[in-house]
């Protein structure tokens, strides 16, 4: 087996959702778990692993589109998707697509700078894991504890 790591191509504001499913109607059922929530833009890129094998494709944003679609061609691994998100982030629609009934799991939900790691065999790809940011530097200090407890009142998540 070749072992790789495929670089995720995104802008540093761009949030990512990236899964594995096992159904042709996943892309239909990831587009209405995004699309109920006010004014978030995205865009989903789905890999076909059997028949025409194609990347299906939908979302409410041609350039995010465009994006999911680039990255799911570059894992190129079957049954994965791809789900770009602007105007919004993935807290909003993670358990709504954690429910769609096609997903087998989700690989990572992040901003941050990301690599897939892809086994390669004969029969063809598969996602193994994800890099997802950097390693840590330290511990919280208590005013790093203080500033997350504000941060996260601030953005309206905890009262």
């Amino acid at each position: 087996m070749d072992i790789t790591a495929v670089p995720f191509d995104k802008p540093e504001d761009l949030n990512v959702i990236v899964g594995q499913s096992h159904f042709i109607k996943t892309v239909e059922d990831l587009h209405e778990a995004c699309v109920n929530v006010p004014g978030l833009r995205f865009g989903i890129g789905f890999n076909e692993a059997s028949g025409p094998r194609l990347v299906r494709r939908s979302g409410n944003d041609d350039g995010l589109v465009d994006l999911a679609v680039r990255n799911a061609r570059a894992i190129g691994a079957g049954h994965v998707f791809v789900v770009a998100l602007r105007e919004g982030f993935p807290v909003h629609v993670l358990n709504a697509v954690k429910a769609v009934p096609e997903v087998c799991r989700v690989f990572c939900a992040t901003a941050n700078p990301l690599e897939i790691v892809v086994g390669e065999t004969e029969q063809g790809r598969g996602v193994l894991g994800v890099i997802d940011g950097s390693p840590p530097v330290g511990v919280e200090t208590d005013a790093d504890e203080a500033e997350r407890k504000e941060l996260l009142r601030r953005f309206g998540y905890k009262l």
